[in-house]
C-alpha cells in the first residue's frame, strides 16, 4: 500500500527514471547518479520505476534498493509505458524539485546540477535539449526535428527537443497534472499554459551502450494524436460547446446553403431535386449539426460535473497577497 507522503520528511530532490529491460544499465545509472551527490548540495532520492521488465532488471533493482537507501523502486505488474512510469514516480516522489531522466545512460547525470541552477535562477521548468543527439540521423533525428517543429507550431511553446526525458520541475508545476498516452513530453506545454517560466538547456547525449531502443516510428503518430488532445484541453476543457457547437452551427449553415442551391437549380436551371444529391447532403449536414450541438451540451454537463465533483477550478492562482491579514 502506498505510504502517505504527507507523513514523510520533505526531500529536496527526487530523481525519477523509468526502467524497461535495462538490466545492464541499472548499476552504472545508480553509480553515476550517486556520484553527482556532492555537486547537488542537497538530499535526494532516486525513484526507479520498473515498467514490467522481462529481463533481470527486477532482481537488479531490488539489489540496488538493498544496497542504497536513497534508491526506491516502484514495480509495475505489466508494461504500461514511459508516461505511466513517470506519472507513478511523480505520484510517489517527496521532493520539492523533480528531475526525470532516462535509464539507458544516454542522458548524463552531470547535467542535473545545471538544470537545478536554472531553477534557482527563477525557472519553473527546465527542459533538456539534446543538441548533439547521438541517434540514427534519418530514422530518429530527422523525424524528431520535424515532430518538434510541428509541436512548437501548434502549442506555441518553442522548444527544440520535446522528447528529451532529462527535465527538472518545481513540484507545484506538476500538482494536479495527470498524464496519459505519450503526454509526458508535453509537460512543459502544460506548465507554460499555466504561466510557468520554461527554459531550455542544452545537455549532453550519448549513444546507447546496452540493449535496444524502445522507440519506433509508430510512436511519432501517437505523439501527434496526443498533441491534438493536449491542444483541445488547453483551449476548450472548460467550454467544449465552442468546439462541438461551432462545428454544429457551420454544419447546419452548410445544410441550408445546399438546400438554397438546390432550389436555385430547380427554379432557374430547370434541374429537378431528384437529379442532384444536394437535398440528401443538406439533410445529412443538418442532422450532423444537431447531433454536434447535443454532444456539446453533454460535454458541458460532464465538464461541470468534473470541476465541481473533484474540487477543481478553471483557473490557476500563482500567489495571494494580504489574504492572511485580519480586516
Amino acid at each position: 500500500m502506498r505510504q502517505d507522503l504527507q507523513t514523510l520528511p520533505r526531500i529536496r530532490l527526487s530523481i525519477i527514471a523509468p526502467v524497461f529491460n535495462e538490466e545492464d544499465s541499472i548499476e552504472p545509472l545508480i553509480e553515476s547518479l550517486l556520484s553527482v551527490r556532492s555537486n547537488l548540495g542537497c538530499e535526494f532520492e532516486i525513484i526507479l520505476v520498473n515498467d514490467g521488465s522481462t529481463d533481470k532488471s527486477t532482481e537488479k533493482l531490488a539489489a540496488a534498493a538493498t544496497r542504497h537507501p536513497e534508491v526506491k523502486v516502484i514495480e509495475f505488474r505489466r508494461n504500461a509505458g514511459q508516461t505511466a512510469a513517470l506519472m507513478a514516480g511523480i505520484d510517489h516522489a517527496s521532493g520539492e524539485i523533480i528531475v526525470t531522466i532516462d535509464a539507458d545512460l544516454q542522458n548524463d547525470p552531470e547535467d542535473i546540477p545545471h538544470l537545478l541552477a536554472e531553477l534557482e535562477n527563477g525557472a519553473d521548468v527546465v527542459s533538456g535539449w539534446r543538441k548533439n543527439r547521438q541517434d540514427a540521423a534519418l530514422r530518429r533525428n530527422l523525424v524528431s526535428r520535424i515532430a518538434n517543429l510541428i509541436i512548437s507550431r501548434i502549442s506555441g511553446v518553442q522548444l527544440h527537443d520535446y522528447g528529451c526525458t532529462l527535465k527538472a520541475y518545481r513540484r507545484e508545476m506538476l500538482r494536479g497534472m495527470r498524464l496519459y498516452g505519450e503526454m509526458h513530453r508535453f509537460v512543459p506545454i502544460y506548465a507554460s499554459w499555466m504561466g510557468a517560466k520554461v527554459v531550455e538547456l542544452p545537455v549532453r547525449h550519448y549513444a546507447r551502450r546496452f540493449g535496444q531502443s524502445k522507440y519506433g516510428l509508430n510512436r511519432t503518430f501517437k505523439v501527434v494524436l496526443d498533441l491534438m488532445v493536449v491542444k483541445f484541453f488547453s483551449r476548450y476543457l472548460a467550454n467544449p460547446i465552442y468546439v462541438f457547437g461551432g462545428f454544429g452551427i457551420w454544419s447546419i449553415i452548410g445544410g441550408f446553403a445546399a438546400v438554397g442551391y438546390a432550389l436555385y437549380l430547380k427554379l432557374f436551371e430547370g434541374t429537378s431535386l431528384i437529379q442532384t444529391p444536394l437535398p440528401v447532403l443538406a439533410a445529412i449536414l443538418v442532422l450532423i449539426g444537431i447531433m454536434s450541438i447535443m454532444m456539446g451540451l453533454l460535454a458541458e454537463i460532464m465538464v461541470r460535473t468534473y470541476f465541481e465533483s473533484q474540487g477543481h477550478t478553471s483557473y490557476n492562482v500563482k500567489k495571494l497577497i494580504n489574504f492572511d491579514r485580519a480586516v
